[in-house]
């Protein structure tokens, strides 16, 4: 995939249906993404050292990725 975010966002959506399945013994290829969102997490702080003894700090935020499955819906 092109993109950075990808490979955590992919390894979390494959979590969530092996837990769907383990847990709740749903079929994994009736699963659909009912939910998923990012929330801001803690921000690392950081200090970069500049000019004459003095620091500026660098914050570095970090996020919570949320994702759940929930069965497919049948319409009839």
């Amino acid at each position: 995939m092109p993109y950075r975010a990808c490979d955590p966002i992919l390894k979390l959506l494959r979590s969530a249906v092996a837990n769907a399945e383990h847990n709740q013994g749903l079929e994994p290829s009736t699963l659909v993404v009912s939910k998923a969102y990012a929330d801001g997490g803690p921000s690392l702080r950081r200090y970069r050292p500049r000019a004459q003894g003095r620091a500026y700090q660098i914050r570095k935020p970090t996020c919570h990725i949320t994702i759940a499955v929930a069965p497919q819906v049948e319409d009839n």
